[in-house]
């Protein structure tokens, strides 16, 4: 397969020049004005940011990219679907007040704001995936596929699952209705090693389905309530919860590109990757903890996959900053050298099978060609 183009600008911004301008720039350079935009309706994926999280991408960002989109002709909204977890997303009313306490409005951002999935997160349309190995049928929120042409704005970080959260992530998880959450993560639920457990319950505190009890102060994951959508696993400090099946973890990776597929697949989509504060965990947690890795640049593409990769190669080519997760796991006398700064960081993830499996099934490719705009 022929390699892939994945353009790249730093975060250089002189005077008589600002970030936003270099990624409407960059947008234009990697080609997005050979889509047809004229009077078509366009999702703009983003993650809103849970309220008291700061890293996620400024509306600033998403005003840049609605405003090329609207320059071309077309007719684009913000949107993302509702979480599975305890947090102030899990329905469109919560939803949308968190996008505004985080500064997205039709002033800040030049567009309207729809939450995918609807009022409930029911609201989806079933679609299917061809070549899909575990998923036939995708759940996908309604809106994201009554649009014309599919736009991802992705923050590029740290995840405690997939390793790092980019175009496949925010895609593929991010459009699921809440079913569909629920379907990706099914592979898996977590168990409680007793002897690391202290019963902090902070664990619970991020069950959004009661999963979790003490017995004798100890966590205890009821698998009959658990939906294995694995924010226990982040959440807790001691290393006390693990995944039991070693492959759930792959297997969600795999379900991530096939609801990625079943997206995108058969009409124009574009994606951009913005690597900076790249956290440790998701956007989804009501805290970003210290930047693991020095903020990188702005990537963007037609390819999703060979998006990924380039940003991943980008930041495992930079120097952990101090004092951050991923140092600290790199000092500490157990540790286990993985080459990849996203093991090294949250070493139960894994990333490469998503990647891998994407390729496979006809996303795109792994394989690209860097191209610096200056």
């Amino acid at each position: 397969m022929e390699k892939s183009k994945v353009y790249f600008t730093d975060l250089r911004a002189l005077p008589g020049t600002n970030l936003p301008g270099k990624l409407q720039k960059l947008m234009k350079r990697a080609g997005i004005g050979e889509i047809d935009f004229e009077k078509k309706m366009v999702a703009i994926k983003i993650h809103f940011g849970e309220p008291g999280n700061l890293s996620f991408l400024r509306p600033n960002y998403a005003k840049a990219v609605a405003d090329v989109v609207k320059e071309l002709g077309g007719r684009p909204f913000l949107t993302d679907c509702n979480t599975l977890y305890v947090g102030r997303r899990k329905d469109a009313l919560e939803h949308l007040s968190a996008a505004y306490e985080n500064g997205f409005n039709i002033l800040s951002t030049g567009c309207h704001i729809i939450i995918a999935d609807g009022l409930k997160g029911t609201d989806e349309v079933y679609v299917p995936v061809e070549g899909g190995e575990l998923v036939r049928e995708a759940k996908i929120g309604r809106a994201v596929m009554d649009a014309d042409i599919f736009i991802s704005l992705n923050h590029f970080k740290g995840h405690e699952a997939t390793g790092f959260g980019g175009a496949l992530k925010n895609i593929g998880m991010g459009c699921g209705s809440r079913a569909g959450k629920m379907e990706q993560h099914n592979s898996g639920k977590p168990t409680v090693d007793r002897e690391h457990c202290v019963g902090c319950k902070v664990c619970s505190k991020n069950c959004a389905h009661g999963a979790i009890s003490f017995p004798e102060n100890k966590a205890s994951i009821d698998h009959e309530k658990c939906v294995g959508c694995g924010r226990c696993l982040g959440a807790c400090n001691f290393d006390a919860i693990y995944n039991e099946n070693s492959s759930a973890v792959k297997e969600l990776d795999m379900k991530i590109a096939e609801y990625t597929k079943a997206v995108i697949d058969g009409r124009p989509n574009f994606h951009i990757n913005l690597v900076i504060d790249v956290s440790p965990y998701c956007d989804c947690h009501a805290e970003n903890d210290l930047p693991i890795l020095p903020d990188v640049g702005m990537f963007a593409s037609y390819d999703p996959v060979a998006l990924d990769q380039a940003c991943a190669d980008a930041c495992n080519a930079q120097q952990p900053i101090p004092g951050s997760l991923l140092d600290d796991n790199m000092h500490a006398s157990d540790f286990c050298d993985h080459h990849d700064h996203f093991t090294n960081t949250t070493p139960e993830s894994e990333w490469q099978t998503c990647l891998a499996h994407a390729e496979k099934i006809g996303i795109g490719t792994r394989e690209y060609e860097l191209i610096e705009v200056k």
